[in-house]
C-alpha cells in the first residue's frame, strides 16, 4: 500500500509527507510543554518546523531535478521516516540548521554535472558548508566533496581550486562581525566547537540503543548494494551517484568525530540514504517485496518513535 501510494510524483503525496512531518514533530513536542509559555520559544519552534519542512522539499528538488530517482516520491517519505526513527533530531537548533545548510550546497554541487555556471556552483556552495560549520564544525568535512566535484568536471581552470578560499573569506568575515557585534569571545566560540569524542555511549534510553542498530542495518543494505550496481548507472550520472555515496561517508564521519553526540547527529546521513533507499526500491521487480520493505521500516519507526515519548 505505502510503495504503491508513493510510487508517483503526485502534489497529495507531498501533502500527506508534509502533514505527517508536521504531526509527528508536534507530537514529540508534547513530552515537555514549557515551551509554549513564551512567545520567543513559540516562534523558535515554528521557525524550526518551517527550517524542517524546507529540508524535506529540498530532499524532493535535489532528487528529482538530478535526475537522481524515477518519478516518484519515496526520497522524502524516507528522510520523514528517519527523522521519526530518531525524534531527537526534531528538537536539535543546531543540526536541523546545518543540515539545511548542507542540503543547499548539495543542490549546487551535485547540479554541477550540467556545466553550466559552475564557478558560482562551487562559491555557493562552499559558502553554505562554511555557514552550516558554524552551527555543528565538523560539517567542515563536506569541503572535500566540493573539491571531488572540482575533480570530477571542472579540474582544468586553476581558479576552479582558489573559489572555496573565497568563500572562507566571505564566511569569515561575516561571522567576525557577527561575534563582534554580540561581543563574544571569539577563540573561546572555536575552541568549543573544535572537540572529537569517540564516546558512543551516550544512549538515555534502550529505544535509542535499538534505533541505531536496526539503522545501521537500514543503511548497510542501503549503501553496499548501491555501490555495488554503481557501475551499471549511465554514464553521465556516475559522478552524482558518487557524491551522493561521499555525502552518506562525511556524513558518518561527523557522527564519529563529533563531542557530545546522540543519534539526531545522524541527520547529515538522511538525505544520503533517502536517495540510495529509494534507489534500492526502485531496483525490486516485486511489488509486495517494495511494500514489505517500506512498511516493515514505517512500522519500526513508529514502535520506537512511541517508545522514546
Amino acid at each position: 500500500m505505502l510503495a504503491s501510494l508513493f510510487n508517483k510524483s503526485r502534489p497529495i503525496n507531498y501533502v500527506l509527507i508534509s502533514l505527517l512531518l508536521i504531526g509527528f514533530y508536534f507530537l514529540y513536542l508534547t513530552r515537555d510543554l514549557s515551551w509554549t509559555e513564551h512567545y520567543f520559544t513559540v516562534i523558535q519552534k515554528t521557525g524550526l518546523l518551517l527550517v524542517l519542512t524546507g529540508s524535506l522539499f529540498l530532499v524532493r528538488f535535489i532528487t528529482k531535478r538530478n535526475g537522481l530517482s524515477k518519478d516518484n516520491s519515496y526520497a522524502p517519505f524516507i528522510f520523514v521516516v528517519f527523522l521519526i526513527l530518531f525524534p531527537t533530531t526534531l528538537v536539535n537548533t543546531n543540526i536541523i540548521l546545518a543540515n539545511f545548510f548542507l542540503l543547499l550546497a548539495l543542490r549546487r554541487l551535485i547540479s554541477m554535472q550540467s556545466l553550466i555556471t559552475p564557478k558560482e556552483k562551487i562559491f555557493d556552495a562552499s559558502f553554505w558548508i562554511f555557514v552550516a560549520s558554524l552551527f555543528h564544525f565538523w560539517c567542515i568535512l563536506f569541503l572535500i566533496l566540493v573539491f571531488i566535484s572540482i575533480v570530477f568536471h571542472v579540474s582544468r581552470d586553476y581558479r576552479n581550486w582558489i573559489i572555496p578560499f573565497i568563500a572562507f573569506f566571505a564566511v569569515l568575515v561575516l561571522f567576525v562581525m557577527a561575534v563582534l557585534l554580540l561581543d563574544h569571545d571569539l577563540l573561546a566560540f572555536v575552541k568549543e566547537r573544535l572537540q572529537i569524542s569517540f564516546d558512543f555511549t551516550y544512549f538515555e534510553n534502550v529505544f535509542q540503543n535499538i534505533a541505531l542498530a536496526f539503522f545501521s542495518s537500514v543503511a548497510v543494505l542501503f549503501f553496499s548494494t548501491q555501490v555495488l550496481v554503481l557501475k551499471s548507472r549511465p554514464l553521465n550520472m556516475q559522478s552524482s551517484y558518487k557524491k551522493i555515496i561521499f555525502t552518506f561517508l562525511f556524513g558518518v564521519g561527523i557522527y564519529v568525530l563529533s563531542a557530545d553526540k546522540n543519534n539526531s547527529f545522524l541527520m547529515f546521513t538522511f538525505f544520503p540514504l533517502s536517495v540510495l533507499g529509494t534507489n534500492f526500491l526502485e531496483g525490486l521487480d516485486k511489488g509486495w517485496l517494495k511494500e514489505s520493505i517500506l512498511g516493515g521500516l514505517v512500522l519500526f519507526s513508529l514502535i520506537i518513535f512511541l517508545g522514546q515519548l
